[in-house]
């Protein structure tokens, strides 16, 4: 069980996503003021890159390389000395912005999309998961999903689970070795809940940000909630990341809500809770 409540560790940000904890600091992508962002462990916040067509999902490959969503362009790109520089346009396959992504240990990345342009009041529809391969080669990873979002891969390699924000549900898939995905299942149901952003534990249990809810869900397999955290009030979270030097420390991304006219309030930020089981896999 959590051992304290959540607390800020950073505010006055537009709109952050994709927390992931790397090389002893937490990465994260903050929307709408089109940032890269590292905090270190004295708590100071560095902009690593900015992104014209705004940040979403991070990933590192084996030898280092940041791989960054570009968002509005539908584009993966990487991150070149101090600047940017494009891995493959994924316009042809996603169907509305891009947003969260994994990158594995052979360096595919798998990057998720809306399936549909919300910001222009576009209907619903399923999207289609991307992966890239090392060599920018493009393919579809999966199909039919009802916004796919956070995902995580197993310690092993051979179990990814993502987030179907608009499905309520978690899905998981058998990773075979050369990248491609099978045996598609329902990880765990949730209905009444939006995951957004998740992470895994050391036990197999998946932290989620519910995105329309209350509280910081811990699921396993079949769909039972074992712990909830409460979010202050007024704030909502949308993505969380196991880190810190045991990766007991749970990073989470909140807000007051969503779109352009929260981020001018700049009221979106980073805050953490302890937990008492580790993170495991991948990001």
């Amino acid at each position: 069980m959590p051992t304290s409540t959540l607390r800020p560790v950073l505010r006055d940000l537009t709109f952050t996503e994709a927390p992931r904890w790397h090389a002893g600091r937490l990465w994260f992508s903050d929307f709408y003021s089109h940032r890269v962002i590292a905090i270190g462990p004295a708590g100071t916040a560095e902009t690593i890159v900015t992104v014209p067509a705004q940040p979403s999902g991070l990933g590192w490959r084996p030898d280092g390389t940041l791989l960054i969503v570009s968002m509005l362009d539908r584009k993966l790109m990487r991150l070149a000395g101090t600047g940017l520089e494009l891995v493959a346009d994924l316009s042809h396959l996603a169907g509305g912005p891009c947003n969260d992504m994994v990158v594995d240990r052979a360096g595919r990345a798998y990057v998720g999309n809306f399936g549909f342009d919300r910001y222009q009041g576009e209907a619903e529809r399923p999207a289609t998961l991307a992966c890239i391969a090392p060599d920018g080669t493009v393919s579809a990873a999966a199909e039919g999903l009802h916004f796919p979002n956070g995902t995580v891969i197993t310690p092993d390699g051979g179990t990814m689970i993502i987030a179907e924000t608009m499905g309520q549900r978690l899905t998981s898939f058998r990773v075979a070795a050369d990248g491609t995905l099978h045996d598609r299942r329902v990880f765990a149901d949730l209905p009444g809940h939006f995951p957004d952003g998740i992470c895994l534990d050391a036990e197999g249990a998946i932290w989620i940000a519910d995105a329309r809810g209350p509280d910081l869900l811990r699921v396993r397999q079949g769909g039972e909630i074992v712990d909830r955290i409460a979010l202050p009030e007024g704030r909502f979270a949308y993505a969380c990341m196991l880190g810190g030097t045991d990766r007991r420390d749970l990073y989470v991304s909140t807000a007051p809500g969503t779109g352009p006219a929260i981020a001018e309030q700049r009221q979106g930020g980073i805050d953490v809770v302890r937990v008492s089981v580790p993170g495991a896999g991948l990001p």
